[in-house]
Formats: structure tokens, sequence, C-alpha cells
């Protein structure tokens, strides 16, 4: 049915555009383009009535369908964006809130040591793990040169 409805909103706003252009201005008759007396290409009561009610009906489907699709789309929007966010637990002696950073992909994700204990030595055989590099705080961009007033 939504789609019968999005069809018909689309056929609408299309002839809706066609008739208002093929309306024109005033002191301008179609008919006179033909070599005949004006008013007379579209009867004797003139163009004029005939293209407003198309146009007055083509506005009313226009706006209903309107109507409907705003009300239709509006169905089923929870109300807030927080609504289902639910917070995961946060390791023990970390500040409210906190939580751990996911891990990259593609590696494995350790189990950090609990605060207050060592990390083990690395056994005979194994090379000590390289500390982590840190990044280097970013600096805000340099301004773009300012360019000269034009001469006059």
């Amino acid at each position: 049915m939504i789609t019968a409805i999005y069809s018909l909103h689309l056929l609408v706003s299309m002839a809706l555009i066609v008739i208002v252009l093929l309306q024109t201005g005033k002191g301008a008759d179609m008919g006179a383009a033909f070599g005949g007396a004006s008013q007379t290409v579209f009867g004797s009561t003139g163009r004029k009535t005939f293209l407003t009610r198309l146009t007055a009906g083509a506005a009313v489907v226009f706006m209903i369908t309107c109507l409907f699709l705003a009300w239709y789309s509006s169905q089923g929007v929870s109300k807030g964006v927080m609504k289902d966010f639910s917070e995961s637990p946060a390791a023990p002696g970390a500040p409210a809130g906190a939580t751990a950073p996911a891990p990259l992909p593609g590696t494995e994700a350790a189990p950090a040591p609990a605060t207050g204990e060592a990390t083990p030595a690395p056994s005979e055989g194994q090379a000590a793990p390289a500390p982590a590099p840190t990044p280097a705080p970013e600096s805000p961009p340099a301004p773009a040169p300012k360019s000269a007033p034009p001469a006059p």
C-alpha cells in the first residue's frame, strides 16, 4: 500500500509541475499562437477554468499524500536516541562510566593486569615485549595564509 501512495505522490507532483508550466501569464493567449481567436483552443470557456480546476485538484491530492507520508514515517520512531542504550559494567576500581577500549581488528585482546599487579616477566628464550608507542598529540591546523587585498 505504501508503494502505491509513493507512486501516486510522485505522479501527482510531476503532473502539478506540468500543469503549472502549461498555464500562461495574463494577456498571453494560446489561441493567438495558432492564428485563431483567443479562448477558442480549449473551448468557449477558455483554458483558465480547466487548468485552474486541474491545478486545485492535483494540489489537494498532493497535500493529502504529503500528510499521509509524514504520518506514516513518524510511526515506529522511538522517543529518544539513548532509549535502548545499556551501559557495560566498568572494571573494579575504575571511575564510574569508564570502560576499557575495544581491541583493534586483527589483534588478540590480552587481559589487562588488575590495578597494583606487576606485568609477568618474559620466560627464558622469549624477548621482552616492546612497549606500545604513545601517539603524538595532535596540533591544531595552521591558519590559512591571508590573501592580499586587491589592488585598486
